[in-house]
Formats: C-alpha cells, structure tokens, sequence
C-alpha cells in the first residue's frame, strides 16, 4: 500500500477509551488540627475530624472547578472530611453523593484519633520504621497493604461498573489515593502517599488496567 505524499499524522489527544470510567479523584480539604488529650470521634474505626476553615475553602475551589467536567456521579466515603468536601460540587450540579466505604482512609490501628499525625510529627520510631518498609501495618492494629489493595479494587470496581462511559468525581483519604496511583502504575507502595488537601488527580479505569493521567493538581488552589 502506497501512503500519499500529503498524509500526516498529528499527536492524538486524550479520548476517553470505550468501556472505561473516568475518576476525578479529589483528596479531601484540610482536617481539623490533632490535639493531644482530644482525640478525634472514631467511626467505623477510623478517625472523623471535620474540616478546618482551609479546608472549607479547598472544598469551595475544587467544587469550582469540577462543576463544568461533566461528573455523572459523586462518591464519599462515609467520613465527614470527604462529605464536607463534596458538598460545594453536589450543590453546584444538584448530585447527592454516594457512599463507598471501601475508599475509607488507611485504618491506622492503636494510632487512631489523632496519633499518626502526633507519632509521625515526633519522628516515632515505628512511624520511621512503616515509612522505611513501605507498610502501614508497621502501626500495631494497622491495615496489611494487601488489605488495603482488595478493598481499593473493590471500590474502584463498584463505581466503574455503575458509571460505564461517564465521569465522575470520588473524595476520599491521602492513603487510598496513593494506594490507586501506585496500582495503577505498579510503583513502590508509598510512592504517591503525598497529594494534597483538596488536590485533583485523574484515574482511567478501564477493563484490563488502570491508567493515570495526571496526579495532585492544585492549580485551582
């Protein structure tokens, strides 16, 4: 076969793939501040701060900027940071969000409530240790990885499933988006378990893989 002299090929942009589902993955804004002596109310086992007024203001910006995205759907994951942080979009395109309890944050075991963030600040021992090996469960009480990867599959399936075609907009916890990113690319396990409050990243789910097309944007910040 002769190709014409004239024919060109240009750069393709991004099409959203037949069969696949694309995920707005939003990290919730701000949490209120851990304080020793007040530890956060637990539900279901992990800590529930709400937002703090940074926070509210992250919420406000991302619902902003999504509102024009064509999001089919709003998910959360039963802890009020990500319901709080959802609100702002689901009142811009008349949504309510649905709760995907396996997109909850990282259980942290006897760390809960408000001593991660203490352990960690402090340089604890066994926060230097998890950190080092790339395991949570270094944390007594704490979630195995392979723990955490079955529920994030079983999420992401759940949402894909119900939204085939379609957009949609999923706020959750700085451990389950770190847990997406690195399956998604096979990465080390902690190597994206540092996006930000109220940061965007972007998740094509289709049938046989996962891919990532961008992650912790904050240019609506």
């Amino acid at each position: 076969m002769t190709v014409p002299p004239s024919t060109e090929y240009r750069q393709p942009r991004f099409t959203q793939p037949p069969g696949s589902t694309v995920l707005f993955v939003v990290r919730h804004g701000e949490s209120a501040p851990a304080r020793p002596g007040a530890p956060f109310p637990l539900v279901q086992g992990r800590g529930d701060p709400a937002l703090a007024p940074d926070g509210d203001d992250q919420a406000e910006r991302i619902g902003a900027r999504l509102a024009t995205r064509g999001v089919a759907g709003i998910y959360v994951t039963g802890l009020r940071r990500t319901a709080q942080t959802a609100a702002p979009l689901a009142a811009r395109i008349g949504l309510r969000p649905e709760v995907v309890t396996d997109l909850m944050e990282v259980g942290l075991g006897e760390w809960e409530g408000g001593l991660f963030r203490q352990h960690v600040a402090e340089r604890h021992p066994l926060a230097l240790r998890m950190m080092a090996e790339e395991r949570w469960d270094v944390i007594p009480g704490a979630e195995s990885l392979d723990d955490i990867r079955e529920r994030v599959r079983r999420g992401v399936a759940r949402i894909a499933a119900a939204h085939v075609d379609q957009r949609v907009a999923v706020f959750t916890h700085g451990g389950v988006i770190g847990t997406m990113v690195s399956m998604a690319t096979g990465s080390r396990p902690f190597s994206f378990n540092h996006a930000e409050n109220g940061s965007l990243s972007e998740l094509v789910v289709m049938p046989d893989r996962w891919a990532v097309r961008s992650f912790n944007d904050t240019s609506h910040l």
